[in-house]
């Protein structure tokens, strides 16, 4: 049988190819620089979104920086660089807004907190309460009625007063209007009771957001007639009177606004110290040359 022999020029030839495939490889690589050109590309794109004020743009192209091209160290140096500018930038734009956002509430609230009562006792207290001036303790005394209070920081708090001969001990209060409508607190722990003279005084708290929504049910329904419950070993039906739902209305307006302010104030904090910081890992960055 016969069987020809492997020609020397195919081993030949095959060797040649196989360097030849090597050369385009290496050329390639060089030619890829760990996507170093690419990188730039997205660089670019993010200098341009930023100096055009589109923050979130410019940050998710330095992103896809960092994803897409790991190796590309020089264009991902440049990226962090930017990111800091990019981010102090945002900070101090947010920061104007936020202080223009600021001074118009506050002039909401300086044209509104005349028509309440302050008190603040500065032995004991570091943080003060607004009243209604028709639900202040010297006006009230002996009532059994729903008083609401809010802090300079906007917590708002709802308090169920009872003064009778024979306790109840309420904890939770049901309130509900003529067309069936309803709220009720859940049970809570801030129960305070006292006796004087013969007359029991039972107070539980509730706070704004735990409140089952009853102060928003109470303003809601500040034109109708609102019966409350006082719910405990014993119940208590009052209605509330007029001055009462107008009363808890104004002061659950108050403490949306000044919630407001105290939720732009931290927010400004925030951004203050996120400046910074920012600044001061630039001025690292500087003092090492990197």
């Amino acid at each position: 049988m016969f069987f020809p022999r492997r020609s020397g020029i195919n081993r030949r030839g095959m060797r040649k190819t196989g360097l030849w495939l090597c050369g385009i490889l290496l050329l390639f690589a060089a030619c890829d620089d760990g996507g170093e050109r690419k990188a730039r590309a997205h660089l670019r794109q993010a200098e341009e979104a930023f100096a055009a004020g589109a923050f979130s743009e410019a940050k998710m192209q330095i992103d896809s920086i960092r994803v897409l091209y790991p190796k590309a160290f020089e264009a991902r140096l440049e990226g962090i660089a930017l990111m800091q500018r990019v981010e102090l930038e945002e900070q101090r734009v947010g920061l104007v807004f936020l202080d223009s956002l600021l001074r118009v509430r506050q002039a909401d609230f300086e044209a509104v907190k005349g028509k309440f009562v302050f008190e603040k006792d500065t032995a004991y207290q570091e943080v003060g309460n607004y009243f209604h001036p028709s639900q202040t303790v010297e006006k009230n005394v002996g009532r059994t009625f729903l008083r609401a209070q809010v802090d300079e920081h906007g917590q708002m708090l709802l308090s169920s007063i009872y003064r009778g001969s024979h306790p109840i001990h309420h904890h939770a209060v049901r309130v509900s209007a003529d067309d069936g409508s309803f709220a009720e607190t859940p049970r809570t722990d801030d129960v305070y009771e006292t006796s004087y003279l013969g007359v029991l005084q039972e107070q539980a708290d509730y706070k704004l957001g735990e409140d089952g929504d009853v102060i928003g049910f109470i303003s809601l329904h500040e034109g109708d007639r609102i019966k409350a419950e006082f719910l405990g070993k014993r119940k208590y039906v009052v209605y509330l009177p007029e001055a009462d739902r107008e009363a808890i209305s104004e002061v659950y307006s108050l403490a949306q606004l000044l919630s407001a302010i105290d939720g732009i104030k931290k927010q400004m904090a925030e951004a203050r110290l996120k400046m910074e910081f920012i600044t001061r890992k630039m001025a690292e960055k500087e003092a090492t040359g990197g």
